[in-house]
């Protein structure tokens, strides 16, 4: 069983146009099944977090020996890739994915392998460069937002970001339904 494949139960109470001998309104029941969905709340800040500490690694030390500032955070990026895709095929995560308790998995809640991961991290990349989008405030002021689609690299090599006590569950009902 993949965890493409895994569907989860959900209910929502729908109201009905009836009402009960009190006057409370009569809701209905409708369950229905939908795509298991294991992204969660703040992952992209996470996940950005994560990433900029995995830099702050190798950036001062490529820094102090190289004397250049941009070829020091170029080296660093390409450092980050090779570290993280490496790290991420033995243990499921890196320093910075590890102080925020997530970690990187396959469509078989197993550590990517080496060439998956290889491919997830070169096109985290793409993550870095925004979008922008016409945006209405509270107060009805138009502007324009800039917005981060930190799971693009995720869709296109097939893994996925979760918790690590999620992780655990996820093994658990993989199991269960094999």
């Amino acid at each position: 069983m993949k965890i493409s494949e895994l569907k989860q139960r959900k209910v929502i109470h729908r109201p009905t146009r009836d009402f009960d001998l009190e006057g409370n309104r009569i809701y209905e029941e409708f369950e229905y099944f939908s795509k298991f969905n294991p992204d969660y709340k703040n992952s992209g800040l996470e996940r950005l977090g994560a990433k900029l500490i995995d830099l702050a690694v190798f950036f001062p030390l490529l820094y102090f020996f190289i004397q250049n500032a941009i070829f020091s955070i170029t080296v660093a990026i390409l450092c980050v890739i090779i570290y993280g895709s490496i790290l991420e095929h033995i243990v499921g995560n890196t320093l910075g994915k590890n102080i925020f308790k997530i970690c990187v998995i396959d469509d078989y809640a197993q550590s990517p392998d080496l060439k998956r991961s290889f491919k997830r991290n070169f096109l985290c990349l793409i993550n870095l460069f925004p979008y922008f989008q016409d945006n209405l405030d509270r107060f009805g002021v138009w502007g324009m937002r800039m917005y981060f689609n930190m799971s693009f690299n995720n869709k296109i090599s097939k893994t996925y970001i979760v918790k690590k006590h999620i992780l655990k569950k996820l093994r658990q009902e993989i199991k269960n339904i094999e």
